[in-house]
């Protein structure tokens, strides 16, 4: 399985956790939560999205605070 880039999961796990405080009742808002959960699921080969911030914040732990390969 591919594994993300512990940038983009940080990324990810940002926007989720920025969303999850803002209107639910806006449509906009809403749509962008549902975007950003699949993406999560998908990057850490979950089908739940607590099972999916679970598995990011793991990752993130062992990630190098200084891990630039993807810029390299």
């Amino acid at each position: 399985m591919l594994m993300a880039h512990p940038a983009v999961l940080n990324d990810l796990v940002d926007r989720y956790e920025t969303l999850r405080v803002l209107d639910p009742a806006d449509s906009g808002v809403r749509r962008r939560l549902e975007d950003v959960s699949y993406t999560l699921c998908v990057a850490t080969g979950t089908s739940d999205v607590d099972a999916a911030l679970v598995a990011a914040r793991l990752r993130l732990l062992g990630a190098r605070p200084l891990d630039d390969s993807a810029v390299a």
